[in-house]
């Protein structure tokens, strides 16, 4: 559990032990009352894993597939290095068949380490 839902789990502790009331309690919580009342109802019906946020552990459902940046990272170290991002993006869609946007492919090849070339023009 991270800390705030510890001093969630807390708070609602002393909730249930009547040293709080939830009109005091949810500006602590920094919830509304009413979703303070909801808070309390999912410790009481779960235990501390109602507090947990549901959606921790799942993968988005739009994240690029791990294969994809791999081989996205490859290639742009391998057969296209040299190659700015949004020239890289257009040759992955025309000979590699990968569709991805442009800030994507940027975005993976910067946690590459991969940055896009900039060659400086003669004045």
């Amino acid at each position: 559990m991270s800390t705030k839902e510890q001093n969630r789990l807390h708070i609602l502790n002393g909730v249930l032990e009547r040293y709080w009331t939830m009109k005091e309690a949810a500006p602590s919580l920094g919830v509304s009352e009413r979703q303070g009342w909801r808070l309390l109802a999912a410790y009481q019906r779960e235990g501390a894993r109602g507090l947990v946020h549901q959606n921790r552990g799942r993968v988005p459902p739009n994240a690029t597939p791990g294969d994809i940046r791999q081989q996205v990272v490859a290639l742009a170290q391998q057969r296209y290095s040299g190659i700015n991002h949004t020239h890289l993006t257009e040759l992955l869609a025309e000979r590699e068949g990968v569709m991805l946007p442009r800030p994507t492919v940027r975005r993976l090849l910067i946690r590459g380490g991969l940055t896009s070339p900039r060659q400086r023009r003669p004045p």
